[in-house]
């Protein structure tokens, strides 16, 4: 097996870089830490080091829609088939709040994208209700019938009171 050489010499020129960047991310990202770090500015893999910071932040407005779709579709549930709550939903609930709360506290510019979130989270969250429940789809409200602070809130469960959020 053949291994490929690794550090400063792939990286002389521009296009070396950015044969590095197609044939071994991981690799390219070592690279250019190692080059910022070194202030070897003229050496920079700038275009794809530029693609590469704006995909970190749609990364995370795409973990905020994730989870908040994943809170959404279990809130749903619980609301429309209390019958079969379970403590497997309600963890659910727990770590999905948890994991956004976190999110948020670590992002806070993603605040003022929480409104366009919860619109695009809430069209997710019926698809995963009417999955995981065989309810059809006009079960469930057009518009997302819970505010957002309900949604994060740790003491909040649609519907009639479980005996399971008591325990």
């Amino acid at each position: 097996m053949h291994v490929p050489e690794t550090s400063s010499d792939q990286t002389k020129n521009p296009l070396d870089a950015l044969n590095l960047y197609e044939a071994d991310f991981y690799a390219w990202t070592q690279e250019q830490a190692r080059l910022l770090r070194n202030h070897q500015w003229e050496r920079i893999d700038v275009p794809n080091l530029i693609e590469e910071i704006e995909s970190l932040g749609k990364q995370q407005r795409q973990e905020l829609r994730n989870r908040l779709s994943l809170l959404i579709g279990h809130l749903l549930k619980w609301q429309y088939q209390p019958q079969k709550r379970s403590r497997s939903w309600l963890a659910t609930l727990r770590i999905q709040r948890l994991d956004t709360i976190e999110l948020l506290e670590d992002n806070p510019s993603l605040k003022s994208y929480l409104e366009e979130a919860l619109r695009k989270a809430y069209l997710k969250g019926i698809e995963l209700a009417v999955r995981e429940t065989d309810l059809p789809k006009r079960t469930f409200p057009e518009e997302c019938p819970y505010r957002l602070t309900e949604i994060l809130d740790n003491n909040f469960y649609p519907g009639e009171s479980s005996e399971l959020v008591k325990e």
